[in-house]
């Protein structure tokens, strides 16, 4: 083999002659003195490169030296490519060049799992589990496996499938819904804190009642989550002492009767009883925290709901007007057609639409009121060219529309904030609700002796939970490092003056005080501070005499008022300066990071923020598509029921 300067260059000399079949023919020069004009035009035609070395292969131009290299496309490996060398070299380097992969596209797409042309094993119990959950997560009927169209579908993908019965699919519910049961047990062990609960009475459409209980923790990755446990048969009557029973036994199944920490129901006489029994039994096994001081906690979106009522009924000739108007727009065709050629008149947004409230949902009221003012013009042009709309309200009345629709506005958004659908941590709801507070404040205060009459009826009922309320709503703000103490001082003097909101704040530090010291463990912070102490006092003793030591003791009698007392975790996290109140932040993720700084605040937090003020969570199990228990699930047997609800909420849930 010649030598080269190139680098991997070779010549190609040792080639086998099996190898040799190939021979590249880049010039045939003659003989001296036999070139004749046949000899002259093979002269300057080559041989075409039939091998296929050359699809991985470049020509490249000719060097000084005349020999014809080649270079690899994949690695850049020079070759020879001369006349007298053939393509062993070459197809020997194809074989084992490090970047060249010989699979093709399909080949590598196939490998790489972007399509897959090998038929997976079918498995039965995988097939009746996916089954399964297609009715849970749809809330199918039973039959479904056995509509004619659905098995066709399925005997068309597999023709020999055997299609379980409805009664085969109800026992693997049943077999999902004790499998996951385990699963949350599970995780409920394993979270670290206490657990807060939200329980509801309803009833299906055979008026058959129901008893929903909802968990609210945050798991050991500190992720806020919310599980129903139970949605049991409640037989009448629904007095606080069934209740009672249902929701401890409820607590006991779970084993979680030792962690509980508030209890949320809604304003039912029969809840304060229930809750006042299960208060006392929690005593009983000395479980609860403050001696039960928070357990129970009223549903703050039903005590809105009550105040909006009481305001509504003052003002409810404003309401009937819009609502006439509304109903005699959708009262006829031609009725309809006339009104939108009065909004393409007053070039209005037809596609906007009009609400007609349902006088039991005040949030509906809001929304029609809403859509009413936006057609405001669209009115007035009615009542000019329509002869027998008479119920246009005057100008007069469109501006006390006005006023109401911004007043509960304010509820509106407070109502949304309680009834997302992604429960938000208990620190979102205090700014809020001081704001609606201060705004009704406002409006009794005006000048506007309507406005004034209407909402002072709101603001009397909402002063009634607002003082049993608003220490909870304020510790989770408090929990906020971007607002902390400060904006719960602001809001106080605002709502009671400089004095009185003086003295709320100092009222609720020794709530919030105390309610620390129960997550403190006085024990070890006094073993660790006594062991610290002969230490220090034998080192003394070791460096000073008597002399010296009676002097020390005059110096530290002499000194011992001006000694600053050690401040507690909660002073030193209040000391801290706030964060920005504008930036976004995810109060849980924050505590998080700073478990090891603050253990006790950290613990603390994690219980408060996670308090639910509402029970909009027990409620939204009977609202998919306006209910759950639909003529299907009616049907069923309560177990079955159950089963269904709450396997769908703990695979499925906000999906």
């Amino acid at each position: 083999m010649s030598s080269s300067p190139y680098v991997g260059e070779t010549d190609g000399s040792h080639i086998n002659a099996e190898e040799n079949d190939d021979l590249i023919d880049l010039e045939e020069m003659p003989a001296p003195g036999e070139a004749t004009t046949t000899t002259k035009k093979r002269m300057t035609r080559k041989r075409k490169f039939t091998s296929t070395v050359w699809n991985h292969f470049d020509i490249l131009p000719e060097q000084p030296d005349k020999k014809r290299r080649c270079k690899c496309k994949h690695c850049g490996i020079i070759y020879l490519a001369d006349s007298k060398y053939g393509t062993g070299n070459m197809k020997r380097h194809i074989s084992t060049c490090v970047r060249k992969d010989i699979r093709d596209v399909g080949q590598l797409l196939i490998n790489s799992g972007s399509m897959s042309l090998s038929a997976n094993k079918f498995d039965a119990k995988t097939f009746r589990d996916l089954l399964a959950g297609v009715i849970i997560m749809h809330d199918l009927p039973f039959q479904f496996t056995e509509f004619e169209g659905i098995r066709a579908v399925l005997t068309y993908l597999k023709p020999n499938l055997h299609i379980v019965t409805r009664n085969t699919c109800k026992a693997d519910c049943r077999k999902m819904f004790k499998r996951e049961k385990q699963n949350i047990k599970s995780m409920l062990e394993v979270s670290p804190r206490r657990i807060c609960l939200t329980s509801d009475c309803w009833s299906s459409l055979t008026t058959d009642g129901y008893i929903c209980l909802t968990a609210h923790f945050v798991d050991k990755d500190w992720v806020l989550r919310k599980r129903i446990l139970n949605f049991c048969y409640m037989p009448p009557p629904h007095n606080g002492i069934l209740l009672f029973e249902k929701i401890h036994n409820f607590l006991c199944d779970w084993g979680i009767d030792l962690r509980v920490f508030t209890l949320t129901l809604d304003n039912a006489s029969a809840n304060d009883t229930c809750a006042s029994l299960l208060k006392t039994q929690l005593l009983n096994k000395n479980v609860l925290v403050c001696g039960g001081k928070y357990l129970h906690m009223h549903c703050w979106a039903h005590i809105l709901n009550l105040v909006v009522q009481d305001g509504l009924k003052c003002i409810d000739s404003c309401v009937t007007k819009i609502r006439e108007c509304v109903k005699y727009v959708k009262g006829s065709q031609v009725w309809k057609q006339n009104f939108l050629e009065c909004v393409a008149h007053s070039s209005l947004d037809s596609k906007k639409g009009l609400r007609q409230n349902v006088p039991t949902r005040w949030n509906s009221t809001y929304i029609m009121l809403e859509s009413a003012l936006y057609y405001r013009r669209a009115f007035m042009h009615l009542e000019l060219s329509d002869s027998n709309f008479k119920h246009c309200p005057s100008r007069d009345k469109w501006e006390k529309v006005d006023k109401i629709k911004k007043i509960l506005a304010l509820f509106y958004a407070i109502t949304n904030l309680f009834s997302s659908s992604k429960y938000p941590t208990a620190n979102m709801y205090f700014p809020l609700v001081v704001t609606t507070y201060l705004r009704m404040k406002d409006e009794v205060d005006g000048f506007d002796e309507y406005m004034s009459s209407m909402v002072a009826v709101m603001l009397e009922n909402f002063k009634k939970y607002w003082e049993d309320f608003n220490k909870v709503l304020a510790m989770a703000i408090i929990m906020d490092p971007r607002y902390k103490f400060h904006f719960v001082d602001w809001s106080y003097k605002m709502i009671y003056g400089v004095e009185m909101g003086k003295t709320k704040v100092e009222e609720l530090w020794w709530d919030l005080k105390s309610l620390f010291y129960h997550y403190v463990d006085v024990s070890q912070l006094t073993s660790r501070s006594t062991s610290l102490a002969p230490t220090i006092h034998n080192a003394s003793e070791t460096c000073l005499d008597n002399t010296s030591e009676d002097l020390m003791k005059m110096f530290d009698a002499a000194t011992s008022d001006e000694t600053t007392p050690q401040k507690c975790e909660l002073e030193l996290y209040l000391d801290e300066p706030r964060l920005d109140r504008k930036i976004e932040l995810d109060v849980l993720t924050y505590w998080k990071g700073n478990e090891f700084r603050y253990p006790s605040v950290t613990s603390m937090a994690r219980d408060i923020l996670i308090i639910p003020i509402t029970a909009v969570a027990s409620e939204s199990a009977f609202s998919t598509g306006g209910r759950i228990l639909d003529q299907y699930r009616s049907a069923l047997k309560p177990d079955v029921v159950e089963a269904l609800v709450c396997t769908r909420d703990w695979i499925y849930g906000l999906k």
